[in-house]
């Protein structure tokens, strides 16, 4: 097919919801015409999709930015830092257009403007399911925009406004497009993936010749109807998750769970204006594991926020000790531009920062290593991500790409990515499990 909109290039920086969004200005350009390049050097003009959330991923942004010009020259500007304008025209005044998150049509614009491109209708053909910058076999699914919480670290709804549900029918004819083109994992993504449908009152919307209620639990019950694994992440503990669990108990959605505690310490909690019951959150976490006990939760947590003393760090690592959960990141606290957080009281130190990082990360290694221990004898399905020099990599019910960890299998080279095999679990680090054909 004859070209006929030019060629663009793209760097696409920040997390999951941004990549989505990258996704979606690559599928209505593509639809256009326009061509991609893998390199600076052919392309006609380059996109650069920003993060802004933390002051280190601002600085990259920005370094991408000046990376793009001087390589190639023409860069349009969109994504998270975009809403911080005036700071990317004054490192940058030679940028072509900037715009915000999830802006998709001022993107567009944008290349119009600078790329116009020719008609020719032929050329608007595009996959039912549109272009991923994934892996073929699995796709991020955006299911709301923004965010309602006012986390006093976070200025998320500033940068990308408040909580926009999308119809449930949306989400559900997206998702089985996906998995029509042979995606075989959903990786369901928001702000807040359990607030999904409060701005709208949780209306209905068509799917399938029904109604279905743009709810957490009844878009994930039609999600689990696609044959795909379905995976859940950012998810807040409020007490309707409850009922999805059920839906992990049956093999409905994967038994995985991602959600950000962030902390323990009511004291730390209540500074960062997330919910400060750790106690009732464990008694949850252990009415989950009892009614699902495949069940994995991976969370991330800030060390060294400010005001915390040495005693809300220890009822830290108590908790986690108690909690027992699987996969663990960590933050050290950065201080985000216009965060409410900036104005707390008593910093804590770079150097006790780090050292309580270190600490935290200590122990959720060996708690994570231990858990991994007990998968050792258990027979369980594996999605293979890759395959190369005698070793195919993929992952289990329990692991999210790129953030959680794998399960190796070595001298499966006739293996594809994207195969389901079952694998019978032979061996366990502190991240990575290791196995064998079942």
């Amino acid at each position: 097919m004859k070209q006929r909109g030019g060629t663009i290039g793209l760097v696409s920086l920040g997390c999951p919801k941004a990549l989505v969004d990258s996704e979606r200005i690559v599928s209505a350009l593509r639809a256009e015409g326009y061509d991609f390049s893998p390199d600076y050097a052919g392309a006609d003009l380059v996109i650069v999709n920003t993060c802004g959330f933390l002051n280190s991923a601002r600085a990259e942004s920005l370094e991408a930015i000046g990376e793009a010009l001087a390589e190639n020259g023409r860069v349009i500007v969109t994504g998270c830092l975009g809403r911080d304008a005036g700071a990317i025209q004054a490192a940058h005044p030679g940028v072509l257009a900037i715009s915000g998150p999830h802006q998709y049509e001022a993107v567009i614009e944008a290349v119009h403007e600078a790329l116009p491109p020719a008609h020719d209708p032929l050329s608007d053909l595009v996959p039912p399911q549109g272009l991923r910058l994934t892996p073929r076999h699995y796709a991020y699914l955006k299911i709301s925009e923004g965010c309602s919480n006012r986390c006093s670290f976070c200025i998320i709804p500033n940068l990308r406004g408040d909580l926009v549900s999308r119809p449930a029918g949306d989400v559900l004819r997206e998702a089985d497009a996906l998995a029509r083109a042979g995606v075989r994992e959903l990786l369901v993504i928001s702000q807040d993936t359990s607030a999904y449908g409060q701005d709208i009152r949780y209306a209905e919307s068509q799917w399938r010749e029904r109604a279905v209620r743009a709810r957490f639990f009844d878009l994930a019950e039609a999600l689990g109807e696609l044959g795909v694994w379905v995976r859940l992440h950012y998810v807040y503990p409020y007490p309707h998750v409850d009922e999805v669990i059920a839906l992990m108990a049956h093999g409905k959605v994967l038994p995985y769970l991602d959600i950000p505690f962030q902390h323990a310490s009511p004291r730390i909690l209540k500074a960062m204006r997330r919910p400060a019951n750790q106690e009732k959150v464990l008694d949850r976490l252990w009415h989950w594991r009892r009614q699902c006990p495949d069940l994995a939760i991976r969370s991330t947590f800030i060390a060294g926020f400010p005001g915390e003393t040495e005693d809300d760090f220890k009822m830290l690592l108590d908790w986690l000790a108690e909690a027992q959960l699987d996969r663990v990141g960590c933050f050290k606290y950065e201080p985000v531009a216009g965060a409410r957080a900036n104005a707390l009281e008593n910093p804590v130190p770079d150097e006790i920062r780090q050292e309580r990082f270190e600490r935290l990360m200590q122990v959720q290694q060996k708690i994570s290593a231990a858990r991994l221990q007990r998968k050792i004898g258990v027979t369980t399905d594996v999605l293979i991500d890759e395959i190369g020099d005698g070793l195919a990599v993929g992952r289990s019910k329990w692991d999210a790409p790129e953030i959680d960890g794998a399960v190796l299998l070595p001298g499966l080279d006739e293996l594809q990515a994207g195969d389901l095999i079952s694998v019978k679990i032979t061996g366990a680090d502190e991240y990575d499990l290791i196995g064998e054909p079942a």
